[in-house]
């Protein structure tokens, strides 16, 4: 099977839709722009596939109705934005894709949905679950509530870690722009770059970012979240949004970027892309070793110093004593009960404090060497 063939033939498929790729030059909902959409993905479904669309747009859909003249900078006016907007852009997936006697389901997310490890879980289960049911995902930033993750690239990183999160064989970005260029696609001479076999190719590649009025990622949002979801064995491709028909089909448009990863290894690659390290503990050489060469988990006798204010199963970064960053896993211990058992061993611990202490700061199951 030819890697565009994977696209059209996905069984589990995520799409991501950006703001400027659904609205019109006043920033509300271009409904013609929608139902287009709509109209790909739901034969995608009826065909078979099942199918999770990432769309942004609650808070350009919002910039209409208060009377904004252009995205918000400021988080209140977004927040607002995207409270009114988000009931008019799933009404409006509602209607379309009820067309086609889909049900759509709504899935709001947060950082915390997909760096926390429970509510990772959690929010697995439950897009399993809709898709078991038939049901359409329509899956958003929860923006009304959303801090710093509202600036998370337009939903492009999201999008890939949903992807990651389901399994998905395939993703497909939409945009604006019909495919990546070796340069800017306005300039002259600029040439679509078809095929990204790894990062190596990118090495030259000169990538701007967003000029859209309602959208707040970019080609270079695109790339990173192909990156991420190519590390996942998820074969990914970037176009314009107008060509998605096209994409489906398995035709040679936009870019397409070969998976560089193994599927399946979720929870590793989970803690590597989707986890923002909450602390760090220093470790000497020979805990280094034991991590990255020998697959070992990190015992309190080899960390030296603990930075941060991190609560137990919260995600950390290992760092040599130069500083280097060598991994990142999920502590057993609180940065407040930590720095009494640095330097000893657990059995140690465990004669003096308790059988309970005789574990592992981070059990190798849980720690990726990055």
């Amino acid at each position: 099977m030819s890697p565009r063939s994977e696209i059209s033939q996905a069984k589990r498929l995520v799409v991501k839709v950006g703001s400027s790729s659904l609205t019109g030059v006043d920033g509300g909902i271009d409904s013609a722009r929608l139902v287009a959409l709509v109209n790909a993905l739901a034969r995608q479904h009826l065909e078979g596939s099942q199918v999770v669309l990432v769309s942004s747009g609650a808070i350009a859909a919002g910039i209409g109705p208060l009377g904004l003249g252009a995205r918000p900078r400021d988080l209140a006016t977004q927040q607002a934005a995207a409270s009114v907007g988000q009931g008019a852009l799933l009404a409006a997936y509602t209607q379309a894709f009820g067309a086609h006697g889909i049900t759509v389901g709504q899935v709001l997310l947060t950082v915390d949905d997909v760096t926390r490890r429970t509510h990772y879980t959690n929010a697995r289960r439950t897009l399993d679950r809709l898709l078991d049911f038939g049901v359409m995902p329509v899956v958003n930033e929860n923006d009304t509530v959303a801090t710093s993750e509202i600036r998370f690239g337009d939903n492009d990183r999201l999008a890939a870690l949903v992807a990651h999160l389901i399994d998905a064989d395939a993703l497909v970005l939409l945009t604006d722009v019909d495919a990546l260029y070796d340069g800017p696609p306005s300039r002259a001479g600029s040439k679509r770059i078809p095929l990204v076999s790894g990062p190596d190719d990118l090495a030259d590649i000169e990538v701007r970012g967003s000029s859209s009025k309602v959208g707040s990622g970019g080609m270079s949002t695109k790339i990173e979240a192909a990156r991420i979801a190519t590390a996942a064995g998820v074969v990914t491709v970037v176009t314009a949004a107008d060509r998605v028909t096209q994409v489906l089909d398995g035709q040679d448009v936009g870019t397409l970027f070969l998976p560089i990863g193994v599927r399946g290894a979720s929870r590793r690659l989970w803690l590597q892309h989707a986890t923002t390290a909450r602390g760090r503990l220093v470790v000497d050489d020979g805990a280094v070793t034991a991590l990255t060469h020998r697959k070992k988990s990190l015992l309190p006798a080899g960390v030296v110093r603990v930075e941060g204010g991190f609560q137990e199963g919260d995600a950390v970064d290992v760092c040599a004593l130069d500083g280097r960053v060598v991994a990142r896993g999920l502590t057993n211990y609180s940065a407040k009960e930590l720095p009494g058992l640095l330097g000893r061993s657990t059995k140690e611990l465990a004669r003096e404090l308790g059988p309970e202490y005789e574990r592992e700061v981070i059990h190798r199951d849980f720690l990726v060497v990055l």
